[in-house]
């Protein structure tokens, strides 16, 4: 039986994202491949965030002899790096192939990537599949409505001069205010 409270959870397979998105594409050659992570992973942070997905992005070892770890950064996202010789394919389809013992914790399963392989691998799991184009412009999208809302928000307080006060000036002038009345 599915919880109908449980969450989403999105498989992001991050190499192949930034390798979708032009800025991260850019700058991955032209500064870093850190950086690009970096820059990926903070755009899903406050993409997670909004949407309220649980989010995992998934990075092969990329040549390091290094065993896999995960870094948690947020309540919402996760960074999980494979095992030394591990494919972000390999772990996703795992994941995808055992996510039945996960339905009490999660309604759905969408998992973030344009290989085609992995989409109908994934998709035979019972997984939902989401093009890394069609995610990279929803979190330009989400972005968007953050930035909207955040400057209709500073639009509405500095429209007043006592917005711009802290909280405990306001609520002096509003006890001065009422005195006197």
């Amino acid at each position: 039986m599915i919880n109908k409270n449980a969450e989403i959870l999105l498989l992001v397979d991050g190499y192949n994202v930034i390798g979708t998105w032009t800025a991260l594409k850019n700058t991955r050659d032209s500064s870093s491949l850190d950086q690009a992570r970096r820059e990926l992973v903070e755009s899903l942070i406050n993409y997670s965030a909004t949407v309220g997905y649980k989010t995992q992005v998934v990075f092969d070892a990329h040549y390091q002899n290094t065993p896999s770890y995960s870094e948690n950064w947020t309540k919402h996202l996760s960074v999980y790096y494979t095992n030394f010789a591990e494919t972000a394919d390999t772990y996703i389809e795992r994941l995808c192939a055992s996510f039945n013992r996960y339905q009490d914790k999660y309604a759905r399963l969408l998992v973030a990537t344009s290989d085609r392989a992995q989409r109908l691998t994934v998709t035979g799991y019972g997984a939902e599949w989401l093009s890394s184009q069609k995610l990279v412009a929803e979190i330009e999208e989400s972005r968007q409505v953050r930035k909207k809302s955040k400057r209709q928000e500073k639009q509405t307080q500095t429209r007043f001069l006592v917005n711009s006060l802290d909280p405990k000036a306001q609520q002096r002038l509003k006890d001065l205010l009422h005195q006197k009345g």
